[in-house]
């Protein structure tokens, strides 16, 4: 039997540094949350998008200390802002949503737009709820939300039409794969996600974390296909017998630290269900084997 290739996204977060707010398009400027982690690489990247005085911001970090000292800077240096239009949100994980709070003690009162999360959104602070579709202008510029469930079930990535560039918040990363959540996250949604992606005229993606991406359909197409590598492999290990979703971590994760082996079981325990999902694979006991 052939073996079949260990990856295919190779690239990783590990060990990236990138600048601490820059800006990357006449409509577009980036500022980090300073929140860096094995999770996060570098930290959140939150986004300046417009071309008037008061810009949206996309995201807004975890909320860490430094990053509500270095936002007030980055708006005047980057946008000659004092102000800001509004802010909009990719979903509701702490590291993207946890910062709102700080951002209106900035910047007053807000608002913040996003699909709702009952429970999960910015510990109860008040949102504006928005829905696939959506279109959000400010000066300059105009962000049609796309729903994009599978790494959180309230996922939007958001298309700016005038340079035709996505911002994917966790569905793509600027370096390495995204982890699917044992408890929120859906394969199969994921997968879907990726693949509506495809139907649009894409110049360059900014993601949640890391740099920007400037092959966008290829990273795409690499995304899509690592998965479906992953899922091969599985089905391979699970050949020879049945396997608890901790070896099969062991077994296909050779080259990553051993401290992503959490997150990577997430991911393969969301293989498994997909896979349990569609009839090819049984669990009983802890004990995942071929249906």
């Amino acid at each position: 039997m052939t073996k079949l290739p260990k990856r295919v996204v190779a690239d990783s977060m590990v060990g990236m540094t990138m600048p601490r707010y820059s800006r990357l398009s006449p409509r577009v400027a980036t500022v980090l949350g300073l929140n860096p982690s094995p999770f996060t690489g570098p930290g959140t990247n939150t986004y300046f998008i417009g071309t008037g005085s008061r810009p949206l911001l996309l995201d807004t970090g975890h909320g860490v200390a430094a990053y509500g000292e270095l936002l007030p800077q980055a708006a005047a240096e980057l946008c000659s802002a004092r102000a800001l239009d509004v802010i909009v949100l990719t979903h509701a994980h702490p590291d993207h949503i946890g910062g709102v709070g700080q951002v209106r003690g900035i910047f007053g009162p807000l608002r913040a737009l996003k699909k709702p999360w009952p429970g999960k959104d910015a510990g109860g602070l008040p949102i504006e709820p928005i829905e696939d579709a959506a279109v959000i202008e400010t000066e300059g510029a105009a962000l049609r939300a796309i729903f994009t469930p599978g790494h959180a079930p309230d996922h939007l990535c958001y298309y700016l039409e005038q340079e035709q560039a996505l911002f994917t918040g966790d569905l793509v990363l600027g370096a390495g794969t995204t982890v699917i959540p044992d408890e929120t996250g859906d394969l199969g949604q994921y997968m879907q996600s990726l693949r509506r992606l495809l139907d649009l005229d894409l110049a360059v993606i900014y993601p949640g974390h890391g740099p920007a991406i400037r092959n966008p359909r290829g990273k795409i197409l690499d995304y899509i296909a690592h998965r479906e590598l992953r899922e091969r492999q599985i089905i391979e290990e699970l050949q020879a017998g049945p396997l608890q979703a901790k070896e099969i971590v062991t077994r296909l994760y050779t080259d990553v630290p051993e401290y992503l082996h959490a997150a990577a079981g997430s991911s393969v325990r969301s293989h498994l269900r997909k896979l349990r999902g569609e009839g090819l694979v049984a669990e009983h006991d802890g004990l995942w084997s071929l249906a």
